[in-house]
């Protein structure tokens, strides 16, 4: 017995997930991107050229190794909660 034809909304519906979560995916990317170079990039590899600089009177490298990484992927989440909430009003998956 062949199988069943899928409805037409039910394929319409999978192209548009499909969309959606390329660009979830896209996203992600590029955010956990952000948070490594600012994170490992800003603390460690690029330390000694940002200890040149002073905020709060410490050196910048060290103040980004202790907090301005923690501060920037607060930051990070905030973005990606208003993002998400774009994408899904564009895609029609709003709860």
């Amino acid at each position: 017995m062949p199988p069943a034809a899928a409805p037409v909304g039910d394929s319409a519906n999978a192209v548009v997930e499909g969309q959606y979560w390329k660009a979830n995916l896209r996203l992600l990317g590029i955010l956990m991107t952000i948070w490594f170079v600012v994170s490992f990039g800003a603390g460690v590899l690029f330390r000694d050229w940002l200890d040149l600089f002073r905020i709060g009177g410490y050196p910048l490298g060290f103040w980004f190794a202790q907090q301005g990484s923690i501060y920037v992927f607060v930051a990070l989440i905030f973005y990606y909660s208003h993002a998400m909430r774009r994408l899904e009003r564009k895609y029609d998956l709003e709860d």
